[in-house]
C-alpha cells in the first residue's frame, strides 16, 4: 500500500500566538522550547514554563542592522574581488501588537518594572506608583499555587481581589521577584527599605475567584508556583508602570503560526529585552470608539546552541503538514 505526497505550498495563517517564558537574570539561563519535542502542543495548552498571552497583530521580525543585513563581501587582490562573505553584524529585532491587556502582557511592553498599584495604608502621601501600602497578609502553611491560606484574614479579602504574593524585601540587593526577576535593586536606599517593595514590582500575581474556609481561591496557578516559606500576600487595585528606568524586561519568547493546511511555524527566541518604552495603537471602531493595543518592540540577546557552539539568535522551525511534499 502506498499514499502519493501531494505538492507542498506556502503557509496561510490567521493570526500569531504568543508565549514567554523567564529568563534567569543571574545566570542569564533562557527557557528552552525544543520542537522536536513539543511543536506540535495544543495552543491553549503550552508546555511548561511557556505562558500563554494570547494572540497577537502586525507580528513582524527582522533582520540586520537598519537597512543592512549585517553579510558583507569580503575582498582580497589587486583588482579586489569578492573571496567570501563573512558577518559583520548580527541583530534581530521582533515586533507585536498584543489582543489584550494583562500584567504579563503591560510587563512586556512597558520597558523597564511594571509595578502593582498596592492598596495604601491609611493616610499614605500619594505618590506616583502608589504610596506606603497597607500591611501584607502572611500565609499560612498548606498554600498552593492556587489557594492561599490565610486563614481569619480571609475575612478582608473579596472574591474578585488582584494579589500579589511575595517576600518582605529585607535589604536584598540584585534581582528579586519570585518566579520572574521583575527588578534590580542596586541599593536599599533606594527603595527606603518598603517592606512591601518586592510585591510592589513582583509578576507573582494573581485574581481571587473563591473564599472558602481562610483560603483564596485563584484563578489561575501563580507563576511562582507554590508559595515559599515566609511570603506574604498584599492587595492591590491594578498596574502601573513608567517612562524611564534602568531596568530592562527579559523572557524567552515563542510565536506559533498554524497554517490552514496543517502546518505549522514556530519562531524561537531564547532571550528577548525589551527596545522601547510603553507605548499604545489606537485602532478605530465605530465612532466614537477605539481600541488601544499594546504595543511591543524587542531585541534579540545571543546564546549558545549545544549542538556546535554556535552563537545565535532565533530559532525557526517549520513542521510540514501531514503528506506534504518536502
Amino acid at each position: 500500500m502506498s499514499t502519493t505526497a501531494v505538492v507542498a505550498v506556502a503557509p496561510i495563517t490567521r493570526r500569531v500566538r504568543a508565549y514567554f517564558a523567564p529568563v534567569n537574570r543571574a545566570t542569564q539561563a533562557p527557557s528552552i522550547f525544543d520542537a522536536a519535542q513539543t511543536g506540535t502542543f495544543v495552543l491553549d495548552t503550552p508546555p511548561a514554563p511557556w505562558i500563554d498571552l494570547g494572540w497577537c497583530t502586525k507580528f513582524a521580525r527582522r533582520n540586520g542592522v537598519g537597512t543592512k543585513s549585517g553579510v558583507v563581501a569580503l575582498r582580497t587582490g589587486a583588482p579586489a574581488m569578492t573571496t567570501c562573505q563573512v558577518r559583520s553584524e548580527v541583530e534581530a529585532t521582533v515586533q507585536l501588537e498584543f489582543e489584550s491587556w494583562g500584567k504579563l502582557q503591560m510587563a512586556l511592553a512597558s520597558g523597564s518594572q511594571q509595578m502593582n498599584l498596592l492598596y495604601p495604608a491609611a493616610g499614605a502621601t500619594a505618590n506616583g506608583s502608589g504610596g506606603t501600602a497597607a500591611a501584607a497578609v502572611p500565609l499560612s502553611a498548606g498554600s498552593t499555587a492556587t489557594s492561599l491560606n490565610v486563614g481569619t484574614a480571609a475575612a478582608g479579602f473579596s472574591v474578585g481581589d488582584l494579589v500579589s504574593v511575595d517576600m518582605d524585601y529585607t535589604g536584598q540587593t540584585g534581582f528579586v521577584g519570585s518566579g520572574v526577576s521583575a527588578a534590580y535593586v542596586t541599593a536599599s536606599a533606594n527603595v527606603a527599605s518598603d517592606v512591601n517593595y518586592i510585591r510592589r514590582v513582583s509578576l507573582n500575581v494573581g485574581r481571587v475567584v473563591a473564599i472558602t474556609n481562610g483560603a483564596l481561591t485563584l484563578a489561575a496557578p501563580l507563576p511562582a508556583g507554590t508559595p515559599s516559606t515566609g511570603m506574604q500576600v498584599s492587595r492591590l487595585l491594578g498596574f502601573v508602570d513608567r517612562e524611564g528606568g534602568t531596568f530592562f524586561q527579559e523572557w524567552s519568547g515563542l510565536f506559533v503560526m498554524d497554517g490552514e493546511q496543517g502546518d505549522r511555524m514556530i519562531f524561537h527566541y531564547p532571550r528577548l529585552q525589551t527596545m522601547q518604552g510603553a507605548a499604545e495603537i489606537a485602532e478605530p471602531l465605530a465612532a466614537p470608539l477605539e481600541r488601544v493595543r499594546l504595543s511591543g518592540a524587542f531585541r534579540a540577546l545571543p546564546v549558545k546552541d549545544a549542538n556546535d557552539g554556535e552563537m545565535v539568535l532565533c530559532f525557526r522551525s517549520y513542521l510540514p503538514a501531514a503528506m506534504r511534499t518536502v
